[in-house]
């Protein structure tokens, strides 16, 4: 520990105080390394590094993200976190010029940087894999645009719908989960790189706008004492903005689940993502979308962390912020992880058009019953008894052409992917920046 004074720590104390930061910091320590690299070159700017030295900084830390890149380096519990590593590695390597990289920074800030680098990276990762499912959705829309199906209220058969229509429906809700991660994006989008410990520094005009720019954040946090009361806030942003992605995952996974079962054969998934059972030869359990619809309450638990552990601690600083680490990077790496298991899925989704049209029952139609009576006339509430009175009575058909009934877009069979592909088309450019 690059920190540690003469005083003895005793081992059980670094356990409990370094707790699993390690493992997250070995995910960490690439993006810590391009924080490093914008810090020095800040250093240079203020005269504490020379034109030599920045040089040999640099070429170490390229050698040093090459071996971290091919797995070669790992964050130990004797390191304590990738910083450590990073300016032992340089001071290893350069001798005292290494020992000056910590000039004008804190681990707070440090870490700040590299967690707020790791944060835009993912959301960004999570966005696209999301433009693709969407995509993917619009396909489904297109291809069972008039494919008739039951559209149920409380678990019953309420009103006709499509396959189709089912599939716009998520692909329109995640327009809006896009959004949600652009604000998120925008939120943390902001340096602490030159707040030090949430106080500045001293005697050090540090160019935090140029490091910021050079990190490719869109602002500072001017006052730096905003760096750690923002600390848990930020990562909410995000983590808020993946539980809605994950409500939408939530919801279709849900969904896929009841249509493929036996009972209701609507749906086909594909046999790859299934599993089968240890006792029982016949089975094929859909277990990717189960933990596809299980993620989403495991990312509420890591969200309740972010909502409370902040709560009554002073200004400043607090060990207890540490733990804001995890839970945000297992947030973003778990619904890279769901969205990824989505996108692999959907392209083997299929629905059985016979079975859900052969579940199209005639109850379904009473409701257009009732209203063909209202436009003979018939008030509502007398055209709405009669139609639930001829159908108790068996008197209501089938109507083969439905899905001519309705007039208004986005109606069942009367669908169109064109304005959720431009509202996606809109946004694809600030994930891929």
């Amino acid at each position: 520990m690059l920190w540690k004074k003469d005083t003895a720590v005793v081992d059980w104390v670094t356990r409990f105080t370094v707790g699993e930061d390690y493992r997250w910091d070995t995910l960490l320590i690439g993006y810590d390394i391009i924080g490093t690299r914008a810090h020095a070159e800040g250093l240079f700017e203020t005269g504490i590094f020379s034109l030599d030295e920045i040089r040999a900084i640099d070429n170490v830390l390229v050698q040093l993200t090459d071996l971290v890149e091919k797995g070669l380096i790992k964050v130990t519990p004797q390191d304590e976190d990738c910083h450590t590593v990073i300016e032992g590695y340089l001071t290893k390597e350069l001798g005292d010029i290494g020992k000056k990289i910590h000039t004008g920074r804190s681990r707070n800030d440090q870490v700040l940087t590299a967690l707020r680098l790791f944060m835009r990276d993912g959301l960004r990762e999570i966005g696209k894999k999301l433009i693709a499912i969407t995509d993917r959705l619009c396909v489904l829309g297109d291809t069972y645009k008039s494919s008739i199906m039951p559209g149920y209220t409380h678990y019953q058969r309420a009103m006709p719908t499509t396959a189709g229509l089912w599939a716009l429906g998520f692909a329109e809700l995640m327009v809006s989960d896009l959004q949600s991660l652009l604000h998120a994006l925008g939120q943390i989008n902001t340096s602490p790189l030159g707040s030090a410990a949430g106080y500045g520094v001293p005697l050090m005009d540090l160019p935090r706008e140029k490091n910021a720019e050079r990190l490719g954040f869109a602002s500072i946090q001017t006052n730096v004492t905003a760096t750690q009361l923002s600390r848990g806030k930020l990562e909410l942003h995000a983590v808020h903005a993946l539980i809605q992605v994950a409500a939408t995952f939530n919801r279709i996974a849900s969904d896929l689940i009841l249509y493929n079962t036996t009972e209701y054969g609507f749906v086909e998934l594909p046999v790859e993502f299934c599993t089968g059972s240890s006792i029982m030869p016949q089975k094929k359990n859909p277990d990717v979308l189960e933990l596809v619809r299980a993620n989403y309450h495991r990312l509420l638990a890591e969200m309740q962390v972010l909502l409370t552990l902040p709560a009554n601690l002073p200004s400043g600083y607090h060990r207890d912020l540490q733990l804001t680490k995890e839970a945000i990077m297992r947030s973003i790496l778990l619904c890279d992880d769901t969205a990824q298991a989505l996108l692999n899925l959907l392209p083997g989704v299929t629905f059985n058009e016979a079975r859900m049209k052969e579940a199209t029952s005639p109850e379904l139609f009473a409701t257009q019953i009732a209203l063909e009576k209202v436009l003979a006339g018939i008030p509502f509430r007398d055209a709405y008894r009669d139609a639930a009175k001829e159908s108790e009575e068996g008197q209501i058909e089938v109507d083969e052409e439905a899905l001519k009934s309705y007039l208004v877009e986005g109606f069942p069979g009367q669908t169109n992917t064109d304005h959720i592909r431009e509202h996606v088309k809109k946004l694809v450019p600030f994930f891929n920046s």
